[in-house]
């Protein structure tokens, strides 16, 4: 399955998210780490949910991870698609879908690398591929 077979919805963008959307359009995946607990975090959000200092920065991720868990979507939409969670090397996971694949192949434990996809009328989003 490819995602051209499917439309998918633009992400909504605003001031603080802005910075994510804006580098994965130019191909990089960011992730924000807190630069007082020393430690990532995902969603993106200017505030770390592990000891709530405001202290936090953008960092480049590299991009590869490991599906944590996985299931493919098949009922009430036009072409099946596989949704997952990926736990990314910086140990933050993701939810995203698992493209340019056969979505019935991706199993637990498999490594990913990160691609980027065009959407509705926004910023391209980051999925994830077989590595």
């Amino acid at each position: 399955m490819t995602t051209a077979e499917r439309k998918i919805p633009a992400p909504a963008v605003n001031p603080e998210v802005k910075p994510y959307f804006d580098a994965a359009a130019g191909g990089k995946l960011l992730v924000k780490f807190c630069t007082a607990c020393g430690q990532y975090h995902h969603y993106p959000r200017a505030i770390c949910p592990h000891c709530f200092s405001e202290r936090t920065e953008w960092r480049e991720a590299k991009g590869t991870g490991t599906v944590y868990t996985c299931s493919v979507l098949k009922r009430g939409v036009p072409v099946p698609y596989c949704i997952a969670y990926v736990t990314l090397e910086e140990g933050v996971s993701m939810l995203t879908n698992i493209v340019d694949c056969d979505p019935e192949a991706v199993h637990i434990g498999q490594k990913v690398k990160v691609v980027f996809k065009p959407t509705d009328g926004g910023p391209p989003v980051p999925m994830f591929t077989p590595a």
